[in-house]
């Protein structure tokens, strides 16, 4: 791909219109929970039908991330995937997970963060994953009925990782409340469509205050609690700070956050305008301050090489041999941004091994031309004079993709 004559506005077009990648084939939400009802009625523990949904939507996603045109609203889909994560750890999630990437991330990429949150936190996954379809209204009918009560995760994670953070001060009572919120919002598996589904009779009915907001009661509550937890200052700041941290350094410069934290409040939440503020950051600019993460370092690998589909790895496995499996976050605060928790002297072996075992699919690729395409003047010249005296190829692809500089971003 040619480098483009002006790269703000490059990435600045990739915003424009709608994302090339919906068009792709993906399985929705309501065919996976079918597929989890079907694997659960069969009790064979062979996943018969959850397994081809993750094996083909996870090798679409991959496809989007090595050919797309658009990159950086790509990094953003991404990005925001990390920021609301859901992970394949939680098993009945994996029939779902690339759903909620095509249903509650991509449509709102551009659009606005209140619109991606009740997106996420009504979604299948989500509901799943940090377990509110199990919240049960203490004083509701089915909660007195099954003796089953709150779960307070999706509340509890709302609040400390997806909008206002502990420097808003909430408290325990607030995700106690918020908890109870929240219930109600459910999934069904055996009516038709499958899908989210608000469950009048585990909701508990009443009015709980939430961060000195007052609700009386039913679904829309929730709908209005994201609302306004979505437009919160703490909010934007958090939002503003994670973007700097993404885009920019490990440390975001005070005056950097405080540029993206003022589009998104003079926007009420519009993430285009605040994806634009960050390409206008003077320090977004800066080359190489950055270590890519192990799934941002294969894919920059695979697009600078440009492999032919048959020469792929597999590459779901090779992001878990690098420590980051495939959409496998340990926690629900997704994968750090944090150079230091990916620079392990171990971690970086890996990277050069398997530097080696890729360079050896690359055939008759130019490492010289590679390196000038991928990297140009920001490769140092020593380096680019031991590419140049390698003995072949595949050791000279080696040292281009086992350089410190192709490792940063």
């Amino acid at each position: 791909m040619a480098l483009p004559a002006d790269p703000r506005g490059w990435l600045a077009g990739q915003l424009d219109g709608p994302d090339a990648a919906m068009d792709r084939p993906w399985h929705s939400s309501a065919e996976g929970l079918r597929a989890i009802r079907l694997d659960q009625q069969d009790k064979d523990g062979k996943q018969a039908h959850v397994r081809p949904i993750i094996t083909a939507d996870a090798a679409t996603a991959i496809d989007v991330l090595l050919t797309t045109d658009a990159p950086f609203r790509e990094r953003l889909v991404w990005f925001w995937a990390n920021h609301f994560t859901v992970s394949l750890r939680r098993g009945q999630v994996t029939a779902l997970a690339h759903a909620y990437l095509r249903e509650a991330i991509r449509p709102h990429v551009t659009g606005r963060f209140e619109d991606m949150l009740v997106a996420v936190m009504r979604h299948p996954a989500m509901l799943i994953y940090l377990d509110n379809a199990q919240s049960f209204g203490p004083n509701s009918n089915a909660g007195m009925r099954a003796r089953r009560g709150l779960n307070e995760n999706l509340a509890r994670e709302c609040l400390e990782l997806h909008t206002v953070t502990p420097v808003s001060g909430y408290t325990q009572t607030d995700v106690t409340e918020f908890a109870k919120v929240l219930t109600g919002w459910s999934v069904r598996y055996d009516e038709e469509p499958p899908g989210y589904l608000f469950r009048v009779n585990a909701h508990e009915l009443g009015s709980k205050t939430v961060m000195g907001q007052v609700y009386a009661g039913g679904e829309g509550e929730g709908m209005r609690a994201l609302g306004w937890l979505a437009e919160q200052p703490s909010t934007y700041r958090n939002l503003a700070t994670k973007l700097v941290r993404h885009f920019v350094a490990d440390v975001p410069p005070p005056g950097a956050v405080a540029r993206v934290e003022r589009v998104l409040s003079q926007t009420k939440g519009n993430l285009k305008a605040a994806a634009l503020e960050v390409v206008a950051l003077p320090d977004a600019w800066t080359p190489l301050t950055k270590l890519r993460r192990p799934m941002d370092y294969v894919v920059g690998v695979l697009r600078a090489l440009d492999l032919p589909q048959g020469r792929r790895p597999d590459l779901r496995g090779v992001f878990g041999m690098l420590g980051q499996p495939y959409m496998s976050a340990p926690l629900p605060n997704g994968w750090s941004d944090l150079a230091e928790d990916w620079a392990a002297p171990e971690a970086l072996l890996r990277r050069i091994d398997w530097a080696y075992s890729i360079a050896g699919r690359a055939g008759d690729a130019d490492p010289v031309a590679i390196a000038d395409a991928s990297l140009g003047e920001l490769l140092p010249a020593d380096t680019m004079s031991a590419i140049r005296r390698a003995g072949d190829r595949r050791e000279a692809l080696t040292l281009l993709l086992a350089a410190p500089e192709f490792q940063r971003r």
